[in-house]
């Protein structure tokens, strides 16, 4: 009699073990003996070479899904559960060469939970690609046209893949776009300028994602900057003055731009960005020597002078020639203005500002400098397609 009991116990305490735990794989069904919830986790348990940009996928019938935890040495990989509870999926990517735990609990039609467990490896990459470049740097404070540009070591061929790894999240919540400008790089624009004052985190969840046939990435990367004040300045060559609005203040001053006399000399019209600024800038007039006949030579040192495009055009102290302020055009290209505007304007310059200039017959977004931030010239419809950008 007393073994009979004994035998019954040890086969009661059996059954109640198997109700609250059991093992899945992709193709297989992990079920519980008093539940009629089937869990199916994909990759399949004690996988050795899943695919890292495949992810996590949890699927369950007879039930639903309370709760998913899949974890990487540790970290927890962030997933989303289908509306009715009965799916989930990881957001990104996987690392490669790792091996991952993944838990899930589930909770049947009579109210039971049960859990599952799995743990599997992804496959190691056979070749890899990095982010080479972040504009801007990590904690810097930055204008509101500032654009984020990500270069790559290595050429994009899934660009889709990698696009979708690339996470933005403002302060302020505004609407931007990626665009390939070429397959080594992409860069976000926002649809109009950012919010002043807030933070911006840009991620790259870049682990596991696959950029090309056999090419993963094998890392993430999270830089953090801020966006300053509102810097826009509006500067006309047919008025001959730049109005300046710094956080809703306006001020106005005297400017002089290029002459015209040559290409070289004639200002660029569109939406230029600030891109750095220096006390002194020694400047020296292109493709023209000293005593060269029916050439316009010059070398100078300008000082307070912001750059606004690589083709040589700054934002700075007149050189002399006051009297041409804010009456005719009579620079080499640059926008000069006025010691106490230039002051003003170097003081509150940060990367990214908005400098708009009008009025003159050599278009911006024409020019072949490749460095060249041109982006804000091109409508937000052209932006979102894909391809080269229309001038």
């Amino acid at each position: 009699m007393r073994n009979r009991r004994l035998f019954a116990g040890l086969a009661l305490a059996a059954a109640t073990v198997a109700t609250m735990t059991a093992c899945s794989g992709g193709g297989q069904k992990a079920t519980s003996v008093s539940a009629d919830a089937t869990v199916r986790i994909t990759p399949a348990d004690a996988t050795r070479t899943a695919r890292p940009d495949q992810g996590v996928a949890v699927a369950v019938s007879g039930g639903r899904l309370e709760e998913v935890d899949v974890r990487q040495d540790g970290t927890t990989a962030p997933g989303v559960f289908g509306a009715d509870h009965t799916s989930w999926k990881t957001t990104w990517t996987l690392k490669p060469g790792a091996w991952y735990q993944v838990k899930v609990t589930t909770r049947n039609s009579r109210g039971r939970l049960s859990a599952v467990t799995s743990r599997f490896r992804t496959a190691p990459a056979g070749r890899r690609i990095a982010i080479a470049d972040v504009t801007p740097q990590a904690g810097e404070n930055v204008g509101v046209g500032m654009p984020i540009m990500v270069t790559f070591d290595g050429p994009v061929a899934d660009r889709d893949q990698v696009q979708h790894a690339l996470e933005v999240r403002a302060g302020k919540a505004d609407e931007g776009a990626w665009h390939w400008m070429s397959d080594r790089q992409v860069v976000y624009r926002t649809h109009r300028y950012w919010q002043p004052h807030q933070k911006v985190v840009f991620t790259a969840h870049l682990a596991g994602v696959r950029a090309a046939k056999g090419v993963y990435g094998t890392a993430d990367v999270t830089k953090a900057f801020s966006i300053g004040a509102s810097n826009v300045t509006v500067a006309s060559s047919k008025t001959h003055y730049m109005k300046v609005d710094h956080d809703g203040v306006m001020k106005t001053f005297k400017i002089s731009m290029g002459k015209a006399t040559t290409r070289e000399y004639t200002t660029t019209s569109g939406i230029h960005l600030t891109k750095e600024k220096a006390q002194v800038v020694p400047m020296e007039s292109p493709n023209c020597g000293p005593n060269q006949p029916g050439c316009d030579y010059y070398k100078e040192d300008v000082h307070l002078a912001v750059r606004i495009s690589d083709g040589g055009e700054y934002v700075h102290q007149s050189v002399g020639e006051y009297d041409a302020l804010g009456v005719r055009n009579a620079s080499h290209g640059c926008v000069r203005t006025s010691p106490a505007g230039a002051r003003y304007f170097f003081g509150i310059a940060q990367r990214g500002d908005i400098v708009k200039v009008t009025g003159t017959t050599r278009r911006f977004v024409d020019e072949t400098n490749a460095g060249d931030w041109k982006f804000w010239n091109y409508s937000w419809d052209a932006w979102l397609k894909n391809g080269d950008l229309q001038r």
